[in-house]
């Protein structure tokens, strides 16, 4: 049976069931769809929509701020809870590896691409070429990789220990809200507590042919020079990242399905195609809306790797100030073709290798 048919499959099981029987057995893997962010505040009507996200959950696309994805006692007790957490940091990595070339040109444009040089998608994968040969494509995929198996575990860990803390009655299942702030929470924590590997994968990917011999080196020479406050460069942009993300999309999401439905009253259900296009185009759009903080974040991160005698701002609203003047807004999104290129053969990639490691491991869709 193939990818597709199994979620035929699945869909086709739960339309059967009533609204009320599937929403809260579902409730749990909405709030941790980091697709399609904090969607969940919205009222699920249809089992279909349902399935899609708890079907496309574990997608990985290079960058993870969603709400970690909740597991049963029954299921931490199994062990089915890490069985996940190990599929999904497969996917992540061979996901990840695959488009590392857009996600290093991605990062180089951001950082060095002006008017003046017209530095664009062909001429920065020539000069990446150029200047380290193919293997330099891949420069900073290691600790992005690496990065995957800590941000996951101190993720879960903590929305455990937080959702323990909030949850004082056992009798009552937590609210929709108590979930928010405990995942919300544990996402702060685990960025916290990686974000130093997020400075140093910036720094690998933009660092010349023999700058640096290893991850270690490299973290050793810029401690060195720059001190231990460098590797928190960027970190108030990267979480205010979140905020324009989760509120555009859910708005956008919302209304082209409201729209759908208004014109086509006779429809009780959308079709997955409909779900899937709204879902694409809220994330395009929340993705437009945070891609400056990101930009930001990045070149913030990258200070140290400038031309010397450059003039570098060392603030949020600096840097912001600073590239509006010289650049006008479109320069707040440098980088950002690539950004969405590696966007669906990133999805692929993940769906499959998910598929098949959750198999091996005995895992079923639940």
């Amino acid at each position: 049976m193939t990818a597709w048919s199994k979620t035929k499959s699945d869909i086709n099981q739960v339309e059967k069931l009533p609204t009320e029987i599937i929403v809260p057995r579902y409730q749990s893997k909405l709030i941790g769809h980091p697709a399609c962010s904090f969607s969940v505040f919205h009222q699920v009507t249809t089992s279909l929509e349902i399935v899609l996200l708890n079907l496309t959950g574990f997608v990985d696309v290079g960058e993870d701020i969603g709400i970690p994805e909740e597991f049963s006692e029954n299921e931490i007790l199994q062990g089915i809870w890490w069985r996940h957490l190990v599929s999904g940091a497969a996917a992540g990595a061979v996901s990840r590896t695959c488009t590392a070339p857009l996600d290093r040109l991605k990062v180089l444009l951001q950082v060095h691409a002006t008017k003046s040089n017209n530095l664009g998608i062909v001429s920065g994968m020539r000069h990446m070429l150029q200047e380290g040969g193919v293997r330099s494509l891949w420069r900073g995929n290691g600790i992005n990789i690496i990065k995957i198996a800590p941000e996951s575990a101190i993720k879960f860990m903590a929305y455990e220990q937080l959702k323990r803390l909030i949850h004082s009655d056992r009798n009552r299942d937590l609210t929709i809200g108590e979930r928010f702030v405990a995942g919300s929470t544990a996402g702060v924590i685990s960025q916290t507590a990686i974000y130093p590997m997020e400075v140093l994968k910036t720094r690998l990917a933009l660092r010349r042919t023999g700058q640096y011999s290893s991850i270690l080196d490299a973290a050793i020479k810029i401690h060195k020079h720059e001190g231990a406050k460098c590797f928190y460069k960027g970190y108030v942009p990267n979480l205010l990242g979140i905020i324009p993300y989760a509120g555009i999309d859910l708005a956008i999401y919302e209304t082209l399905k409201r729209m759908y439905l208004t014109r086509h009253s006779q429809v009780e259900d959308p079709g997955v195609l409909v779900l899937l296009a709204c879902g694409t185009c809220s994330s395009t759009c929340g993705q437009l809306a945070s891609y400056p903080l990101a930009l930001v974040r990045t070149r913030l991160q990258a200070q140290g790797t400038m031309a010397a005698g450059s003039t570098q701002e060392t603030s949020m609203v600096g840097m912001f100030r600073s590239i509006i003047q010289t650049e006008g807004v479109t320069g707040l999104y440098r980088g950002i073709a690539p950004n969405f290129m590696k966007v669906a053969p990133a999805v692929g990639i993940s769906y499959v290798v998910y598929e098949h490691v959750r198999r091996y491991l005995g895992v079923t869709m639940t």
